[in-house]
């Protein structure tokens, strides 16, 4: 048989008999008097074990080990280890199709958030948010951009951990908002800022800044800071220190 046929016998293409060829995976074999490659039996068996494990999954590198393990060892490794891949994946999938169902339903009854597809842990506190007038407030505006930030680069372990912080203080988030409104245009170390400051500490929960404000690794804390106006960015720093020595207790 040539190449063209024993490829269409297996089901492969010419091109992917002659890359197995060149892989080492499927030996040469005897050629004609003009040149022809000429494939038997045992080359279609061969092709046709390579087509199979391929199709399970199973990388051209690990098809290698298994055709050169005669006692099938290390495939039976391989397949135990594909199976538990593929559970993951299974469980993944069934994950996220849970999730697409709920936005589907918000797209249909129109309440899927702006900022959407977003976090189940974002929407709820949004959604505890609605009493927030938005239109009113350019700090809420951009605190639902720096929540919608936080939630697209917070793992998912920090994530649930940070939304839960955040909604202790929701019922709040109108007076943090006025604050640093009314700092827009002052200068950084203004009176107000300093006043502005102490207000927002006496709001912060203890458990939040160490998920949002601190400065990590990634300069996620930077990042917010900049966003804001130096006079606003200023309160918050001072808010922060204020709340760090609330945790440390008296000297």
């Amino acid at each position: 048989m040539r190449i063209g046929e024993v490829a269409a016998l297996v089901g492969v293409t010419p091109r992917a008999v002659r890359h197995y060829h060149h892989l080492g995976l499927l030996p040469e074999p005897l050629r004609r008097s003009n040149g022809y490659r000429e494939y038997g039996v045992r080359d279609v068996v061969l092709l046709a074990r390579i087509r199979r494990l391929t199709e399970l999954g199973v990388g051209l590198d690990e098809v290698r080990d298994v055709l050169a393990d005669a006692e099938g060892h290390d495939l039976k490794e391989i397949l135990e280890e594909l199976d538990a891949d593929l559970a993951r994946q299974e469980a993944l999938v069934r994950r996220r199709r849970t999730q697409l169902a709920a936005l589907m339903v918000q797209a249909q009854d129109g309440s899927l958030l702006p900022e959407g597809p977003v976090s189940p842990e974002l929407t709820g506190l949004l959604a505890a948010l609605g009493d927030v007038d938005f239109d009113a407030s350019p700090m809420a505006v951009k605190d639902r951009e720096h929540l919608a930030f936080l939630d697209a680069v917070t793992p998912e372990e920090r994530r649930v951990s940070l939304m839960a912080a955040l909604q202790e203080m929701r019922e709040h988030a109108g007076e943090v908002y006025r604050l640093l409104d009314g700092l827009v245009g002052q200068a950084p170390d203004s009176p107000q800022v300093t006043r502005a400051a102490a207000a927002l500490a006496a709001l912060l929960p203890d458990g939040l800044v160490a998920h949002v404000f601190d400065t990590d690794a990634h300069g996620l804390a930077e990042a917010l800071y900049e966003d804001l106006a130096p006079a606003q960015a200023a309160a918050v720093r001072g808010a922060l220190e204020l709340v760090r020595h609330r945790q440390e207790g008296p000297a």
